[in-house]
């Protein structure tokens, strides 16, 4: 069976699409295509490295109820159930926090620092908490009238949660198709009418020796890796910073883990439980139980949970491989 596979980068790391023909749907290629668009539009409008995005324009916005797209509406509201799924560990609200931190700008291109470097100069490790303010539960969504309400002041950053959205929305698109997989940058959603019978094999990259270091059969539903390893940069003052976030310090959270990989009934929820796993530290294997994953600790130990549970299975890379990738 023919099938489309198209590469691109978009968000600020590298989208893969694959789709498969079967009777009664359009060409993958024009799906693929038709995705693409898309993707790309998601971007535009909800990128806060871009002044004229609809985000960057709510954020800026000094009135406190905001018109917004049904896009920017489904965003804000998928970041606070992210909140509210993880207990406030993954926190939409901490945009100011990034920024001091030294992500202030978009790093798409830029080669991250070592790990282990970043490690052997890390903090002592702590588990990550919520803020108590909890100021994610300030913002209001209102469908009908087209509002976000929140106090003016409190920025938002869809970063946390808009990749997994994004390939959620992407697969309600391909339903009919027989087989699909979208990755965006290590949140995937796979599904189709025949993946029962098929199921694809995402393959999970060790965070420091870049290895494939587990190999994970989904047929329906998300997967998604959240780590340390793919955005690293050293502080003008000394040090090491990374783009998670501790919501009680509002520092980069150094908990004992490097990479944390959940399994879920969609690439948001998957993507969530990841983050909430890592900024958990070793603990963040309660968080993935239920549904299953691994969480790789500082010294390189890959400790498969839940359905997962048992010995790792590791495979040589055939060439690079920056992320999780599916075939």
């Amino acid at each position: 069976m023919s099938f489309a596979d198209l590469g691109f980068e978009a968000m600020g790391t590298r989208i893969r699409l694959l789709i498969w023909d079967g009777p009664g749907v359009p060409p993958a290629r024009e799906a693929a295509e038709e995705a693409r668009r898309f993707l790309v539009e998601f971007e535009a409008a909800l990128t806060r490295f871009d002044p004229r995005s609809e985000l960057c324009a709510l954020n800026a916005d000094p009135r406190d109820c905001v018109p917004a797209s049904p896009l920017l509406r489904r965003a804000v509201r998928a970041g606070v159930a992210a909140a509210e799924r993880s207990g406030g560990l993954v926190d939409p609200t901490l945009l100011g926090e990034l920024e001091a931190a030294g992500y202030a700008e978009s790093r798409a291109g830029l080669e991250a620092e070592p790990l282990g470097a970043a490690l052997t100069a890390a903090p002592p490790r702590r588990p990550a908490a919520p803020d108590p303010v909890a100021r994610w539960r300030a913002f209001e969504v209102d469908d009908e009238a087209g509002t976000i309400r929140r106090p003016p002041g409190i920025r938002f950053d869809t970063g946390g949660s808009g990749k997994g959205l994004a390939a959620d929305m992407v697969a309600a698109r391909l339903g009919a198709f027989p087989r699909f997989m979208v990755d965006c940058g290590g949140d995937i959603r796979v599904g189709g009418t025949a993946a029962a019978a098929d199921p694809i094999r995402a393959y999970v990259e060790h965070p420091l020796s870049g290895e494939r270091a587990f190999v994970i059969r989904v047929a329906a539903g998300g997967v998604a890796t959240s780590g340390l390893n793919a955005r690293i940069w050293r502080r003008p003052g000394g040090g090491f910073a990374h783009h998670l976030i501790d919501p009680a310090t509002g520092e980069p959270a150094w908990t004992g883990l490097i990479a944390a990989t959940a399994l879920a009934a969609t690439a948001l929820e998957a993507e969530t439980l990841a983050k909430a796993a890592l900024l958990s530290g070793p603990e963040g294997r309660r968080v993935l139980a239920e549904r299953g994953g691994l969480i790789v600790h500082d010294g390189g130990r890959v400790e498969p949970i839940g359905r997962l549970g048992g010995r790792p299975r590791i495979v040589r890379p055939k060439g690079a491989a920056p992320r999780p990738v599916a075939a």
